[in-house]
């Protein structure tokens, strides 16, 4: 991980207690599913092949990671947590996979190596960063990927108007279930509101076009909590 900056901020201080918890991340794949197949068949479709590279930030105990490496040549999986981290390593070594570089460092600190990345990847990460680091992020993964590259930006945005906020939260954490062994409970939703950073989507858009990338495709959720990018560098 790179030496920081006394200015930097310590991604480990916003990264989420819960991600820091290793019977969380034990859990993790219980609580959460990823989806990783359809994802990396969305980015087939976009020229994720044989041939490509990935960078995947904040991959978590990589479920994508681990789908995409069946798929291209390398992937780089980078994040922060050691318990998260440590749950892939194990995912690794089980699967016998020789493609998947480990990398403990985050979005501020991650210096990549080797050719330009074609593709990138980031799902339920980005909103840990304060808006003024976001930026940060963004530009430094601009860097690092060859022009036209493809990124796969996925991530809790509130898509909704500044006067809904009561009502549209309230709404959501309604939908979420009990049992915070196998699922989101509203507790872990209303941490997530109070302690991360997740904002609002024009915020966020207007963040990715000063960074750099065009966005070719976009998904929001109805209930104005989550959207999915394609995002290409320009």
């Amino acid at each position: 991980m790179k030496k920081q900056q006394n200015w930097m901020l310590d991604e480990l201080t916003c990264v989420g207690r819960e991600n820091l918890d290793a019977v969380h991340a034990e859990r993790y794949d219980k609580k959460e599913d990823a989806k990783a197949n359809s994802e990396v068949n969305l980015l087939q479709k976009m020229g994720f092949n044989s041939q490509s590279e990935i960078v995947d930030i904040g991959t978590g105990t990589g479920q994508f990671a681990l789908i995409a490496a069946t798929v291209c040549a390398r992937v780089v999986a980078v994040d922060v947590s050691p318990v998260m981290l440590k749950q892939l390593k194990s995912k690794i070594e089980e699967s016998g996979l020789s493609n998947i570089e480990v990398v403990q460092s985050g979005f501020l600190t991650y210096e990549h190596n080797g050719k330009p990345a074609d593709f990138v990847y980031s799902r339920l990460a980005l909103h840990h960063l304060p808006d003024f680091w976001k930026v940060i992020a963004l530009k430094r993964i601009h860097r690092f990927m060859k022009p036209g590259g493809i990124l796969r930006l996925w991530d809790v945005i509130y898509d909704f108007n500044p006067d809904e906020i009561d009502r549209r939260i309230d709404l959501f954490c309604n939908t979420l279930g009990n049992d915070i062994k196998k699922e989101w409970v509203r507790e872990e939703m209303e941490e997530h509101i109070r302690d991360e950073h997740s904002t609002f989507r024009w915020l966020l858009e207007s963040m990715l076009e000063q960074c750099g990338f065009e966005i070719e495709d976009v998904n929001y959720s109805p209930d104005g909590f989550f959207g999915k990018y394609i995002l290409r560098a320009t």
